[in-house]
């Protein structure tokens, strides 16, 4: 276990876990017929965000400075990931009777409000973001992404932020 006091390969370990999680978003979308709402998609881009500055961080090796760079991206990635996720789920959690109604889908809001607006439509919800179409141990898949979202960030942090007992 000493391979993971290691920066780089711990910071390629979640690479890979970011991964695993965007693979199992895409199987569930193909393989399971699940179609992710919006607040899902902002989900998944602060996933892949989350990994690529894994990746960036596994591959540069940097220190100092630039651990505590790395970190704070990825800690900032992660935070966007659960606020979204944590928003999803708290939407999920509303009686029927408070749910918004339904709404447009991402690509018309993008293309007729633009980037703010459309930001700020997604987050205040839809009818569509409420349905839990699947579940694990109990738990929806927004609350299973804040979870993630939340290891990961304090991973991140942990690895990058503290003085490396093993160089590497």
């Amino acid at each position: 276990m000493d391979w993971l006091l290691k920066p780089r390969k711990a910071n390629l370990l979640g690479a890979l876990t970011c991964a695993g999680l965007m693979g199992f978003a895409l199987y569930a979308q193909h393989g399971l017929g699940l179609e992710p709402c919006p607040l899902c998609v902002f989900q998944r881009v602060a996933v892949i965000a989350l990994g690529v500055v894994f990746a960036l961080a596994a591959l540069h090796g940097p220190r100092g400075a630039g651990r505590i760079v790395y970190g704070l991206l990825a800690v900032l990635a992660a935070a966007g990931g659960a606020g979204v996720a944590g928003r999803h789920a708290w939407l999920q959690s509303l009686p029927p009777d408070q749910v918004p109604a339904c709404g447009p889908g991402l690509d018309f809001m993008l293309d007729t409000f633009g980037l703010g607006e459309a930001l700020r439509m997604v987050l205040s919800g839809s009818g569509e973001c409420a349905e839990v179409a699947w579940s694990f141990l109990g738990l929806s898949m927004p609350l299973w992404v804040l979870l993630w979202c939340v290891s990961l960030g304090i991973f991140a942090a942990w690895v990058n932020w503290r003085r490396p007992a093993v160089a590497g």
